[in-house]
């Protein structure tokens, strides 16, 4: 049998925040790995580039310092972002805005990568609520977002949980296609039996409203997570709206966040 190697690699995506997620990859030569993000929050605003590697090596993920960055709107604002540090670019003057598109160039050792994102409107997280289900007779806790999906069909979301300041690797992905216009009924339930809410954990829940080319990007990760009775699906380059053969995902999207005690 034909034995498939998963590559690993670290994604900074959100101001002021490192979050670390694995994404699996096809068995490619090494790729250049794009991934930044515009938010409705104030700036600066990040793109982090580094290079896949294969999971068995010892190195650390290769960053690339020496790439053109350019971030500008359809409004006519332009900025070029300045390197900082471990492959992270910082913008200096774009500002994220429901409605408008941002357009994403990234040119390195001569090849071009380009990306665009409109921001959604923000749908309003309105709390956070306690769900209880028992499991072989024990209660168990998980949150469930409270927000009202908008009547319009075609709204994508993304919910970043942490317990007690210990991220939930999962990817929180929903669309509206099945609730569309009606109050969220769905809670958040994580991949892993070793990260569980319990009685008095300090949750927070972070909502993005997304674009649909960065929910099909997340959902495809989290299927090749090992969630599910399947261990997930084969390995495979994850959809991405970024042109050029780079891998990752440019998003721009709303934030916000709400924190909620189990009790």
């Amino acid at each position: 049998m034909l034995k498939r190697i998963i590559f690993f690699i670290s994604i900074i995506f959100f101001v002021a925040c490192d979050k670390e997620i694995r994404l699996p990859l096809d068995p490619n030569a090494s790729m250049l790995v794009i991934d930044g993000s515009i938010t409705d929050q104030a700036g600066p605003y990040f793109v982090k580039i580094t290079k896949s590697i294969d999971v068995s090596s010892t190195q650390n993920y290769p960053v690339v310092e020496n790439a053109s960055v350019i971030i500008y709107d359809n409004q006519g604002v332009r900025d070029t972002l300045s390197y900082t540090k471990n492959g992270q670019y910082q913008t200096k003057r774009i500002k994220g805005t429901y409605g408008n598109t941002y357009f994403l160039e990234v040119t390195v050792d001569g090849k071009k990568y380009t990306a665009n994102s409109t921001m959604s409107n923000k749908v309003p997280l309105d709390s956070l609520r306690i769900n209880t289900f028992l499991v072989n007779g024990e209660i168990r806790y998980s949150i469930i977002p409270v927000y009202t999906d908008p009547i319009e069909l075609g709204n994508s979301y993304r919910f970043i949980q942490k317990i007690n300041d210990t991220l939930d690797q999962t990817f929180h992905v929903f669309n509206d296609n099945l609730n569309n216009g009606k109050p969220n009924q769905r809670p958040l339930r994580g991949n892993s039996d070793s990260l569980q809410v319990k009685l008095k954990d300090l949750v927070s829940v972070e909502m993005q409203c997304i674009t649909r080319p960065t929910y099909l990007y997340y959902y495809t990760l989290n299927q090749q997570s090992g969630s599910g009775p399947g261990g997930g699906t084969t390995p495979a380059n994850p959809p991405t709206n970024i042109l050029g053969g780079a891998l990752g995902i440019f998003s721009a999207h709303t934030v916000e966040k709400k924190v909620i005690r189990i009790q």
